[in-house]
């Protein structure tokens, strides 16, 4: 009994570590999500640089026998570089002012005190309750009375009023977060409220800025129904109509239009690319109070 308990204290039994399930399923999901989000852009341009013959005579998945550029030639040699100039203005001048003015209310809201304030957040907020489709015969009849109709300023004023309610409530969130000290240390220092806007404010408001951009730059540059309805020539539209006409003049060479739908995603891709950390910044800023 003696040597048996001098064994066991010389040598201790082992503990056994979990096994970390955690980390691996965790990591499964993830490269299933990869796939899931992954697999049907990589058929998208796969298909783009088959010939029109390749896709009736081989399996859906089938790689190119060769990659055809003769797609992407017949797209570019339309109007498609009309559509991306017009949706570019669009989309910009749309959202530097809806940066601008969602901005400048949130700071009101967050920061200056006035009567029926929140009354008036809340109607803003109300906004974002409010269907695109009902407003589309009062602001079809308001651009023609303006005589804005098939032009790409028709675009913007809807643009940016249903952009504001989001943008006003984002914006307005960060803003409260940002330390009262600050403030008062301005204030001791004899700012008023526009210095104290563009000084301090707006510059610790990047990344919730940066969000706003990017979240309804998307949404801007996908936007269909209003392009559709404000606008008539080609001359005046915007990309996700380049499309719709594509697919209507070439409605058998899908290849073609895939070409289409990749040379419209490929600018957000981009844009997604490089502004995705500021999305998750803006978006978490604000849930964690400092």
């Amino acid at each position: 009994m003696a040597v048996q308990a001098r064994s066991t204290a010389a040598h201790p039994p082992r503990r056994t570590r979990p096994a970390r399930t955690g980390p691996v399923f965790t990591g499964l999901l993830a490269v299933l999500w990869l796939l899931v989000t992954t697999l049907p852009f990589v058929f998208l341009v796969f298909t783009t640089f088959k010939s029109q013959s390749d896709i009736y005579s081989t399996p859906v998945w089938a790689l190119p026998k060769s990659f055809d550029l003769s797609n992407y030639v017949l797209v570019l040699q339309g109007s498609f570089f009309t559509y991306l100039k017009n949706s570019a203005f669009v989309v910009i001048v749309s959202i530097a002012l809806t940066v601008t003015l969602s901005s400048m209310a949130a700071f009101a809201f967050a920061r200056l005190k006035f009567r029926l304030s929140g009354v008036l957040f809340g109607l803003i907020v109300a906004g974002l309750i409010v269907p695109v489709h009902v407003t589309l015969i009062p602001i079809y009849l308001l651009t023609r009375s303006l005589g804005l109709y098939d032009t790409v300023f028709a675009l913007i004023g809807p643009y940016v009023a249903f952009a504001l309610p989001i943008s006003i409530f984002i914006l307005t969130e960060f803003m409260r977060q940002i330390p009262r000290e600050m403030e008062e240390s301005a204030q001791i220092d004899g700012c008023g409220p526009v210095r104290m806007f563009t000084s301090i404010f707006l510059p610790l408001s990047v990344p919730g800025l940066a969000t706003v951009a990017i979240y309804n730059g998307i949404s801007m540059w996908n936007e269909f129904i209003f392009a559709y309805v404000l606008t008539s020539s080609p001359a005046h539209r915007t990309l996700p109509l380049a499309i719709w006409d594509f697919q209507s003049e070439h409605s058998s060479n899908m290849p073609a239009i895939l070409a289409v739908v990749t040379l419209t995603a490929l600018p957000l891709i981009v844009a997604y690319a490089f502004g995705q950390e500021r999305i998750i910044k803006g978006m978490m800023a604000g849930s964690i109070k400092g």
